[in-house]
């Protein structure tokens, strides 16, 4: 049911005229005449008795009338409300977020936000680094993994698994990797997270888990430059497909090993304590949940 239905319905009932109540909604008034005859088919029922000189409601109609202006009403509130929130949106926020995700993902999405509510201002922090939220001044963060300090609050964004990939180029000079046993052949690109290289691969099948140690000759303490080197032919990658995701369905990149269910990992949007969390860190938060489900549902 079309809201702008229900709209010239209250019109037309108060104008006692289907022309006057187009004229003021600037329709036609085959249009109008119209639209009141697709909600009657909706409502199954007649809302008006029409006559070549007048147009009156039906007994349904007036009691229909009555609702349908307190759920107009109803909707307007709620719009009102929107808007007062949108004007409250403001300030600086300053959100920490990893190389890879930041730069390739996050920044059309933050870009949209800040189109929304352009009283806000917003200081990024890129970096794979975990950021220490009292020293750097930081109000938010987004992390992979569950924090280990209880004292954060950490809303849940995305589960999000690792996908194995290769380029085209890569994969016709070196062949597909279909098998656990197959990496020990290949050359995979590494990312280091405080001081530890991420060189332990993690997959499961059929309910299995399957671990293996993996080499290469390159490893770079920013997980965006594995992608890039992946993207350049240079090795194997194995990251978030939150991340990859872009490369994938540009065909920059092709996933291997589809049958194996790559490594999980949660992702979370952390704020240093309950009093930090803001509008607009729930907005942001809401924002980051719907734009991640969008993502990883389109390269399924």
């Amino acid at each position: 049911m079309q809201i702008n239905d229900l709209m010239l319905f209250v019109r037309v009932a108060d104008c006692g005229s289907i022309t006057a109540a187009a004229t003021e909604l600037e329709l036609s008034p085959a249009a109008a005449s119209a639209a009141l005859k697709r909600l009657e088919k909706q409502l199954e029922t007649s809302l008006f008795i029409r006559s070549t000189r007048s147009l009156r409601l039906t007994d349904t109609g007036e009691r229909y009338l009555i609702h349908c202006r307190r759920a107009l009403a109803d909707l307007s509130l709620g719009q009102q409300a929107i808007n007062d929130v949108r004007e409250k949106i403001s300030g600086v926020v300053s959100l920490a977020v990893p190389s890879d995700t930041g730069r390739t993902v996050l920044l059309p999405w933050l870009d949209d936000f800040m189109d929304e509510y352009p009283e806000l201002k917003i200081r990024l922090h890129i970096g794979d680094t975990l950021s220490d939220f009292y020293h750097d001044k930081i109000d938010v963060a987004l992390r992979i993994g569950t924090p280990k300090d209880s004292s954060l609050v950490a809303f849940k964004i995305a589960k999000v698994k690792r996908q194995l990939c290769a380029s085209p180029e890569y994969i016709a000079k070196h062949g597909e990797i279909t098998s656990i046993e197959q990496l020990s052949d290949h050359n995979c690109l590494f990312f280091m997270l405080d001081e530890r290289t991420h060189d332990l691969w993690r997959f499961t099948k059929n309910g299995r888990e399957f671990k293996v140690r993996v080499t290469g000759n390159r490893t770079c303490n920013d997980a965006e430059v594995a992608r890039r080197w992946a993207v350049a032919g240079k090795g194997v990658v194995y990251k978030s497909a939150l991340d990859l995701g872009e490369d994938i369905l540009k065909q920059r990149l092709v996933p291997m090993m589809t049958d194996y269910e790559g490594e999980g990992a949660d992702l979370y949007l952390v704020c240093p304590g309950r009093e930090h969390v803001t509008p607009v860190i729930l907005l942001l938060r809401d924002m980051l949940r719907q734009r991640c489900k969008q993502r990883l549902e389109a390269r399924n």
